[in-house]
C-alpha cells in the first residue's frame, strides 16, 4: 500500500508540473489584480484564481492539440471546458480539506524527494538546482513557499485518494460467476420449416382486418422527420457542354501526357537473383528437367513470390536481360542473364501489347478532361459572385432565373441520397439548416456549388394507410404464414420430444457445437443463441424466423473452465476492469460526501472576471 501510495504521489508531482510548465507557454505567468484571490472553496480550502486560469488554460492547450485547431474562448465555454475545470478544481479541494480535516500530511523528507526527482528542477549535472527551481517557480508566478505549502497539501490528498483507488479487490466468485456466464458453452441441433405440411392457402383479408394490422404495426411505416428543402446548384456537368477547348490546350495536353498514351511493350516478370551464375544455371536445368520449381526455388531461398516481382517492364527496364525475357513465351523460365544485382533467372508471367493512342484518338477523352476542369474554374469565379447577389437580396430564385443555376426542391430526410442528397456536403447543410438560417453558397465537393432554404419541417408521422396498402397486406401476409409455419413446428417439436429424431419428421438438421453466448456463426438466424441459453439441457423449442420458423433442441451444456491459461486471463482483465470501477464510484461517493459536509462555496464574479482575460 505504502509503495502504490508513493507512486501516486509522484505521478502527482508529474502532472502539477506539467500543469507549471505548460501553463507559463500557453498563458504566461497570470495574476489578477484587486482583493478577489479565488473562485470558490470547499470548507477550509480553497480555488485559487491563478489555479482555475492555469488550468483552464492547459485544456484549451490540450483541445487545441488533438484537434489541430485553434480554440476560441467562446468555442470552449460552448464544449463545456470551464465548468469541467471548475469541477475537477472542486474535487481536488475537497480531498485537501478532508486531509486536511484528517491530520493527513507528508514529511519534509518526502517533499525534499519529490523536489529532487523533478526533472525541471535539475543542473546540468542531473543534480536538484535552486537556481533552476526558483527560476521555474518565478516564471509560472509562484513563491517556493506557495508551491511547496501547495505540494504538500496535493500529495496528502494524493495519499487519500490513493486509499480509496487502491483498497478495492472483488471476491473471486463474483469473477467466477462472470466467467462461468461468459464461458459457457452449448451444443444444439436447429433446423428451419419453410413450407407448411398442408398449404391450405391464405384467406382473402378485408379492408377491415389490414386497417387493424396497418395501426397494430404504425412503427414500420413511419415517415422520418422530413425537411422541405428548395435550393440551387450548379455542377461542371451541368456546363461542360458550353466550355470551349482549343486545340492548342488539347495538343499541350497530350504533349504532357504523351508517356500515359504510348507506351511500348511489356512483360509480367518474376526475378530470382543468384549470388553466381554456377548456382543460378543449376537452377534452371533443375526447373527444365521438372525436378525443381520457380516456386520452389523461391521458397528454397527463404523467399516469397512477392520479392521477386518485378511488376510491368520494358525493355530498358531489363538492360542486358532484354533480349531473353522478350523472347520468352509466357510461363518460360530464362536465363541465367544479368541483373544490377547479379546473375539471375527471370519468369515470364505475362505479354502487354505496346499501346499507341493518337492524338486524335486521345482528343475527346482530353476534351472532357479540359472542358471539365475549365467548368470548375467558371463556377468557383462565379460563386462569390451569387454570395454578393444574396447579399443584396436576390432569392435563389432570383439566381436561377439570371445565371446557370439550377432550382429544385427536395423532400429530404436523413436516409435520403438520390440526386444533390448524395453529395456529403449538401447532406450536411441539409441536417444543420434552420429557418432563421439565410442562404448560402458552399462547395459540393466536385467544383460544384449550392446554395438551400428551408421551407418547412414535417414531423415524423405514419405512412397514410392508402399509400402504405401494398406494404400493408405484404406484412400482414408474411405474419399469417409465419404464424402458421410456427403453429406445424410445434406440433413437430412435440414429436422430437417424443423421441423422434429430426430426419423421422422430414426436417434437415443443421448442429452446432461449443458455441458461447457471444459465438458469431454466420448461417445462424438471429435469435437462435439467446433461446438456446434460456433452454434446460435436452429441450425443445419453436422460433418465428424470416419467413420461416426455427425448431432448436438443446444437445449438451459445456461448463466454462475456470482454471485453464485461457481463463486466467479473462479473470485478470474481469477483476482489474470491476476493481477499477468500483474505485471510481467510491471516489465519487467520497467527494460528494465531503462537499456536502464541508460545504462548497462559489464566486461567480471572480470565475468572469478569469473568463475576461481569455475574451
Amino acid at each position: 500500500m505504502a509503495k502504490a501510495t508513493n507512486s501516486i504521489s509522484k505521478t502527482f508531482v508529474w502532472i502539477l508540473l506539467a500543469l507549471l510548465i505548460v501553463g507559463l507557454a500557453g498563458f504566461g505567468a497570470t495574476s489578477f489584480s484587486g482583493t478577489v484571490r479565488s473562485v470558490g472553496s470547499v470548507g477550509d480550502s480553497e480555488i485559487s484564481t491563478t489555479d482555475y486560469a492555469r488550468t483552464l488554460q492547459n485544456e484549451i492547450n490540450a483541445l487545441q492539440a488533438q484537434t489541430g485547431q485553434a480554440i476560441s474562448f467562446p468555442q470552449a465555454q460552448a464544449m463545456g471546458l470551464p465548468d469541467r475545470v471548475l469541477s475537477q478544481l472542486v474535487v481536488t479541494a475537497a480531498l485537501d480539506h478532508e486531509a486536511g480535516a484528517l491530520g493527513i500530511s507528508v514529511g519534509d523528507e518526502t517533499l525534499a524527494n519529490d523536489l529532487q526527482n523533478i526533472s525541471a528542477f535539475r543542473g546540468s549535472d542531473g543534480s536538484f538546482n535552486r537556481e533552476a527551481y526558483r527560476f521555474a517557480l518565478q516564471n509560472a508566478g509562484l513563491s517556493e513557499r506557495e508551491f511547496e505549502e501547495q505540494l504538500r497539501a496535493e500529495s496528502a490528498a494524493t495519499l487519500l485518494q490513493g486509499a480509496v483507488l487502491a483498497g478495492t479487490r472483488l471476491p473471486d466468485t463474483y469473477v467466477n460467476t462472470l466467467i462461468a456466464y461468459a464461458n459457457e458453452r452449448r451444443a444444439f441441433t436447429w433446423a428451419e420449416l419453410a413450407q407448411p405440411l398442408v398449404d391450405t392457402g391464405l384467406e382473402e383479408p378485408t379492408d377491415e382486418t389490414l386497417t387493424a394490422w396497418y395501426e397494430a404495426n404504425l412503427d414500420r411505416f413511419m415517415v422520418p422527420e422530413t425537411k422541405v428543402l428548395t435550393y440551387v446548384s450548379l455542377t461542371p456537368d451541368m456546363i461542360v457542354d458550353s466550355v470551349e477547348v482549343d486545340e492548342d490546350a488539347l495538343r499541350a495536353a497530350y504533349d504532357e501526357q504523351a508517356a500515359e498514351f504510348n507506351q511500348p511493350e511489356r512483360r509480367l516478370v518474376e526475378r530470382l537473383v543468384y549470388s553466381d551464375e554456377a548456382s543460378a544455371a543449376a537452377a534452371r536445368d533443375a526447373i527444365v528437367a521438372g525436378e525443381s520449381s520457380f516456386e520452389a526455388e523461391v521458397e528454397s531461398r527463404g523467399l516469397a513470390l512477392a520479392d521477386t516481382d518485378m511488376g510491368d517492364v520494358a525493355r530498358e527496364d531489363l538492360g542486358a536481360a532484354a533480349d531473353a525475357v522478350f523472347a520468352a513465351e509466357v510461363g518460360d523460365v530464362v536465363g541465367p542473364a544479368p541483373s544490377d544485382l547479379g546473375p539471375a533467372l527471370y519468369r515470364v508471367n505475362g505479354i502487354l501489347a505496346a499501346s499507341n493512342v493518337s492524338f486524335e484518338e486521345a482528343q475527346p477523352m482530353l476534351r472532357d478532361t479540359l472542358a471539365l476542369d475549365r467548368a470548375r474554374r467558371v463556377i468557383a469565379a462565379q460563386a462569390q459572385g451569387f454570395d454578393d447577389e444574396m447579399a443584396a437580396g436576390a432569392t435563389l430564385e432570383d439566381l436561377a432565373r439570371e445565371s446557370d443555376l439550377r432550382l429544385g426542391t427536395i423532400e429530404w430526410t436523413r436516409q435520403s441520397s438520390d440526386g444533390i442528397a448524395g453529395y456529403d456536403a449538401f447532406r450536411a447543410a441539409a441536417a444543420q439548416v434552420t429557418a432563421e438560417d439565410f442562404p448560402q453558397v458552399a462547395e459540393l465537393g466536385d467544383g460544384g456549388v449550392f446554395a438551400l432554404r428551408l421551407e418547412e419541417i414535417r414531423e415524423p408521422a405514419p405512412l397514410p394507410f392508402d399509400e402504405a396498402r401494398a406494404d400493408v397486406r405484404a406484412g400482414w401476409e408474411l405474419e399469417q404464414r409465419v404464424a402458421a409455419l410456427v403453429a406445424d413446428a410445434e406440433a413437430l417439436a412435440a414429436r422430437l420430444d417424443a423421441g423422434e429424431g429430426f430426419e423421422e419428421t422430414g426436417l434437415t438438421p443443421l448442429t452446432e457445437t461449443g458455441l458461447t453466448r457471444t459465438a458469431f456463426a454466420s448461417d445462424l438466424p438471429p435469435g437462435v443463441l439467446d433461446a438456446v441459453f434460456a433452454l434446460s439441457e435436452g429441450e425443445t423449442t419453436v422460433l418465428p424466423g424470416d419467413g420461416t420458423a426455427l425448431i432448436v433442441r438443446l444437445d449438451a451444456i459445456t461448463p466454462a473452465d475456470l482454471d485453464g491459461e485461457e481463463a486466467e486471463m479473462l479473470a485478470q482483465s474481469l477483476r482489474d476492469r470491476a476493481s477499477a470501477s468500483v474505485a471510481q464510484d467510491l471516489f465519487r461517493a467520497l467527494a460528494t460526501d465531503i462537499q456536502t459536509r464541508a460545504g462548497v462555496e462559489i464566486d461567480q464574479a471572480a470565475i468572469n472576471a478569469v473568463h475576461v482575460n481569455f475574451q
